[in-house]
């Protein structure tokens, strides 16, 4: 049997074992009124292109003065960031760009969507709206993307705010690599993102995006996996741009990082959910280790790796806590 059917059989199997959760899932909790629709249509109508080599970035944008930066997980967007946005507008200036090959970006032809092709397009980015220097929030990928921008861009921050994220000895994490070579096969969003966006109580089933990235079996809303998911299944090439993101994620993007964070000297913020099952627990002590400039390390009980989309709060008191430092 050819790799590639193993893999679809295989993923079947993940797909049959969704549907039964799901059913589960139902049965135990009853979603409470979607918040998020007029949270989406606000994002929608509030959504910005900039214009730059590596194509047309979306982004929105809120507040005015000191510019905050940021950068979402994979396979998120900018959405993501709605909750601390609406929470850290009235002391900063929040934009929130979708990274290439997600959300609403329009990726130039051929462009490189790597982690490290991403950190010289939010130099890019930053400079097409004049923005000199920014505090970063970064999740998951985009903490990858965070890393590598500090460390080569280092005159452009003001400090980092990090949660649960790729490290150089945990990146790409163990749990991603069955997806990354379902993207080498090319059938990635066909069967994962296809079917959540078709099955929504699949996606917030145990084994779903919901019941493997977040804690509330409420989340993601059918609003933030509209945002989230249906951009990537649009049409051939934007799935075969989710593929290509995929595979960019290895081999590791942050070897050899870490003697140029240790010359990093910017106040950083550590925020981990050590209910993650995808990046390891260790992560932050890893990260206190060479990071000169980590203020304090936080450690959320039971919160899964997209914590920051279902508790906005605490990104706020953390933001707000950096900053004043």
């Amino acid at each position: 049997m050819r790799r590639r059917d193993l893999l679809a059989m295989s993923v079947g199997v993940l797909a049959a074992g969704s549907f039964a959760a799901s059913g589960l899932a139902r049965a135990k909790w009853v979603p409470a009124p979607n918040e998020d629709d007029e949270a989406s249509r606000r994002h929608d109508a509030g959504r910005h292109y900039a214009e730059t080599d590596f194509g047309r970035i979306a982004y929105v944008e809120r507040g005015t003065g000191v510019a905050a930066l940021f950068l979402h997980g994979f396979p998120l967007s900018s959405f993501q960031w709605r909750g601390s946005i609406d929470r850290l507008s009235g002391i900063r200036r929040c934009i929130a760009p979708d990274l290439m090959g997600l959300g609403y970006t329009e990726v130039a032809s051929g462009q490189s969507v790597t982690p490290a092709a991403q950190a010289d397009m939010i130099a890019a980015f930053l400079n097409v709206l004049a923005i000199d220097k920014v505090d970063l929030i970064a999740n998951d990928s985009g903490g990858a993307v965070a890393q590598l921008f500090m460390c080569k861009y280092p005159q452009a921050v003001r400090s980092v705010l990090l949660t649960n994220c790729d490290v150089e000895n945990d990146s790409p994490p163990e749990a991603v690599l069955p997806i990354i070579d379902l993207a080498r096969a090319g059938i990635y969003p066909d069967l994962y993102l296809q079917p959540w966006v078709n099955h929504k109580d699949v996606a917030r089933s145990a084994t779903g995006l919901g019941g493997l990235c977040y804690s509330n079996p409420a989340h993601p809303s059918d609003a933030a996996l509209e945002q989230y998911l249906r951009p990537l299944v649009a049409t051939p090439e934007r799935r075969a741009l989710v593929n290509r993101y995929t595979v960019g994620l290895t081999p590791n993007p942050l070897q050899g990082i870490a003697p140029l964070l240790r010359e990093c000297t910017v106040p950083v913020r550590i925020v981990w959910g050590m209910g993650d099952t995808i990046f390891s627990r260790h992560s932050p002590d890893y990260l206190g280790s060479i990071l000169p400039g980590v203020t304090g390390i936080r450690r959320i009980p039971q919160a899964k790796l997209f914590f920051p989309e279902e508790r906005p709060d605490i990104i706020a008191e953390e933001a707000r806590l950096l900053w004043r430092a």
